[in-house]
């Protein structure tokens, strides 16, 4: 299973957001310079994250992104399913198959045991989980410039 680019940067800005000390909000400047990626993509990422609830943007000079919800109200593998838009692993998942073998073929029962083991251990996380051990936090927060004190 490989998670696209598009949840890849979900994950990556709640991670950020979830890092910023209380009070403090994010630009998508700043995360997009904070992990090198495309701005552009950061800005349809934060929309969409800001539609399903779990982020709040403000526009202006005070503005920024900050988390709407907790936490650990935040689960992993939720966000993975609205922001992933395809899991067919392969084409007998998908609505246009034409494979031939479908109708015999157990690879398809066994690739679907598997996907939904993957969303499982998925499931069993919170963004809060990610950021449980002190000492990853504060190595987060220096690598991605919030925090630049030594």
């Amino acid at each position: 299973m490989r998670l696209t680019q598009y949840t890849d940067y979900s994950l990556r800005l709640l991670l950020y957001v979830a890092l910023l000390p209380d009070g403090q909000k994010a630009t998508i400047q700043e995360v997009a310079d904070a992990y090198t990626i495309s701005k552009n993509h950061l800005m349809k990422v934060t929309h969409h994250l800001g539609q399903l609830g779990y982020i709040e943007t403000t526009r202006g000079r005070a503005g920024g992104i900050s988390l709407k919800r907790a936490p650990e109200t935040i689960n992993v593998g939720t966000v993975v399913r609205e922001t992933e838009d395809d899991f067919h692993l392969v084409e007998c998942f998908g609505p246009n198959n034409t494979c031939v073998i479908s109708p015999a073929c157990r690879l398809k029962h066994v690739l679907n045991d598997a996907l939904q083991s993957y969303l499982a251990v998925l499931d069993q996380y919170t963004l809060a989980d990610l950021l449980t051990d002190a000492d990853e936090v504060d190595l987060m927060q220096r690598l991605l410039h919030i925090r630049d004190d030594q």
